[in-house]
């Protein structure tokens, strides 16, 4: 652990830099397109910082938290956590074994489907031009009914479950408060979120030596309940708030949570789902991890508030939805397109 500089030629790098270049070249001819970290103004800010003590408290204190929880997620849409239950030792072995997940040689990641299942995905897998925001990263992106097949798994597949149980016993604390605060019966979501509807994707941002040119990770918002973050001291997270890109400073040993589409959608506004994105680092790689709380297929997401900002849909229905968006624009339109229009 700690900080790397690691080289773009790197062996097991994706071939980041070549592609870009290439769309770079037939686009404009060589020349330079208009910085995406100049579009507008960055500033830092701390997000809301709650410590989770609390809810292990007296009733006062445990209220209080859930309050803080619900505030952070309506006017923020993001906070971070202490004292969250995952043990320092069980993060730093994750760290451990992702990075020697990453370190494979690329042509095997890519080609070797055997590999914790063909999850493996780099870059942006629709971009034709530009304009597609080329994203400057690699994943594995897991489904959790892969994570506890431990035949699909590497030597990594016991710390990983033991991660993905923790992750997800957390994630569900965090939407029966947010349930309960709009009015709604908490096991509610239960019913909804399966351990195997849930993902878990480590992402590794590679050091890039054009970073005024390309994000990390593309402006976005998750499509899930909510999101759980664990990052490393590299920093790189942003989220717009205010009509400013903010940067999320890395806080040892905290957790980030962010408000996913759904549960914007089903408390009818009430907490936010804000964009977000990664920007590169030109001498130091980046490591994370996200856990998104997600819902069977057939889950109907439909707010109990009326008049609804949205219209009724299903998970399903959604997901293909941001799939044709990104696939014909190159981007996510998300829930504009699913506005109740009266």
């Amino acid at each position: 652990m700690g900080d790397q500089q690691v080289s773009p030629l790197a062996p097991y790098d994706p071939p980041l830099e070549e592609t870009y270049k290439n769309l770079l070249k037939n686009e404009l001819g060589g020349s330079s397109p208009m910085s995406v970290q100049e579009q507008i103004i960055v500033e830092a800010r701390e997000l809301p910082l709650i410590d989770l003590n609390k809810l292990r408290s007296g009733e006062k204190e445990r209220e209080e938290c859930k309050r803080e929880i619900a505030k952070a997620s309506e006017e923020w849409g993001f906070f971070q956590v202490l004292n969250h239950g995952i043990p320092r030792n069980l993060l730093v072995e994750m760290r451990e074994e992702q990075e020697k997940l990453f370190r494979k040689p690329f042509i095997e990641k890519l080609n070797d489907k055997n590999l914790l299942d063909g999850s493996y995905w780099w870059g942006t897998s629709s971009a034709n031009c530009l304009a597609h925001q080329f994203s400057w990263s690699e994943a594995f992106h897991l489904p959790l009914s892969h994570i506890y097949d431990s035949g699909c798994l590497t030597s990594i597949s016991s710390t990983m479950e033991q991660y993905a149980s923790k992750v997800s016993e957390l994630a569900q604390q965090f939407a029966e408060i947010l349930t309960e605060n709009i009015g709604q019966d908490p096991s509610y979501i239960k019913q909804m979120c399966l351990p195997n509807t849930c993902y878990l994707r480590m992402n590794r941002y590679p050091s890039c030596p054009l970073p005024q040119e390309v994000t990390g990770l593309m402006p976005h918002t998750d499509s899930d309940f909510l999101t759980i973050l664990h990052q490393d001291e590299i920093g790189g997270l942003q989220l717009f708030k205010d009509g400013k890109w903010v940067a999320v400073k890395p806080y040892d040993g905290a957790l980030i949570i962010n408000i996913g589409d759904l549960f914007q959608a089903w408390s009818n506004d009430v907490y936010k789902s804000v964009e977000h994105r990664v920007v590169v680092n030109k001498w130091s790689e980046r490591f994370s991890m996200a856990y998104f709380l997600c819902p069977t297929h057939d889950t109907i997401i439909e707010s109990f508030v009326k008049p609804s900002v949205y219209r009724r849909f299903s998970f399903r229905e959604y997901r293909q939805q941001v799939q044709e968006d990104v696939k014909k624009f190159g981007c996510k339109i998300g829930l504009p397109k699913f506005l109740n229009i009266i």
